[in-house]
């Protein structure tokens, strides 16, 4: 007969995963209220990115075990989509001035 494998990694317990999922519940929550109350514009868009922001590093946190891993895989993870915001807010801000040069010298010839 063959034996079942041991699993030797180290046991999390359930109130942890718990915990976790009574707070996605509680983010959740006040993503939705957002939308209730009807808050517009930039306060709006703060608080839902927000939101998912917190919901999205509790998951990968503890549902994928990246609380317990080496610094270096967390780096190597976590580390190219913050560059990755990095280089769109430049884009962005790139793209705010380049319309601004187009809008102040294309309306001369008008």
């Amino acid at each position: 007969m063959a034996q079942a494998q041991t699993h030797s990694g180290q046991q999390h317990p359930v109130k942890l995963y718990l915990l976790v999922w009574g707070l996605l519940f509680v983010l959740s929550t006040f993503s939705y209220l957002v939308d209730y109350f009807g808050i517009q514009g930039y306060p709006r868009w703060f608080l839902i990115i927000l939101f998912m922001m917190l919901k999205a590093g509790l998951i990968v946190a503890v549902f994928m075990h990246m609380a317990w891993e080496r610094l270096a895989l967390v780096y190597a993870i976590l580390v190219p989509p913050v560059l990755v915001l990095v280089f769109v807010a430049m884009m962005v801000s790139e793209s705010h001035y380049t319309i601004f040069t187009r809008l102040t010298f294309s309306s001369a010839g008008l």
